[in-house]
């Protein structure tokens, strides 16, 4: 049967930067899309209603519809997988603060500009959730390179990958966390990351049962 796949970037991208990504799970055997939208000029809920209706559609023709979303949209992916009777699937967060940015917290530190560079979605990345209890298993890909604008804006404390520390991608209830050696943006272009992704999305878990566990440390 077919399992499609639907990429979100993150904050301040477009969907043209999901384009490695995109190509790595095809190559994995996924029908793939790219949602593309204004991560800042957007209002949530017109986001979520959008994306809520391109999984539904998706739903119609496959046996599952995956979720994949870099930072903020990770945690887009989670609010809309929120609403009842979407059909089945995973969730892949790479590098989603879903405990809440420190570094957003700074950026609307700034006043009017600094929200203004968060948008409509601030609210979401500076408190993230406090856990994770609904129907979809949701694994989460960490970095720990700490290189990234955020890092030279914000102070992030502990590990991190130059936007979000990994204390913050360890949301109580994920069905699995890996943590792996590359930056905040490098998770995109990352060949490893994509074969995670690719085993979370099929079994449920990032390391494969022949081999060792990938390190969260």
């Amino acid at each position: 049967m077919i399992e499609h796949v639907i990429l979100l970037h993150g904050l301040w991208m477009r969907g043209f930067a999901l384009a490695m990504l995109h190509r790595r799970m095809m190559e994995a055997g996924f029908r793939v899309h790219r949602f593309d939208y204004l991560s800042v000029a957007n209002t949530q809920e017109r986001i979520l209603e959008q994306l809520h209706g391109r999984i539904t559609e998706l739903g119609e023709q496959a046996a599952a519809v995956h979720l994949v979303g870099h930072s903020l949209g990770g945690l887009l992916a989670l609010e809309v997988c929120r609403a009842p009777a979407l059909p089945g699937g995973r969730v892949v967060c790479l590098g989603s603060p879903l405990m809440g940015s420190a570094a957003a917290r700074e950026f609307s530190g700034l006043g009017r500009s600094g929200e203004a560079l968060l948008g409509h979605n601030r609210e979401l990345l500076e408190r993230g959730y406090e856990c994770w209890d609904g129907p979809r298993e949701v694994g989460m890909i960490a970095g720990r390179s700490p290189i990234g604008l955020g890092a030279v804006l914000a102070h992030i404390e502990g590990e991190h990958d130059g936007t979000v520390a990994v204390a913050e991608t360890r949301l109580p209830g994920l069905a699995d966390h890996c943590v792996v050696d590359t930056s905040h943006t490098g998770l995109l272009f990352s060949a490893d990351v994509a074969r995670l992704t690719a085993r979370f999305l099929r079994s449920g878990r990032f390391a494969d049962a022949s081999m060792p566990a990938t390190p969260s440390s």
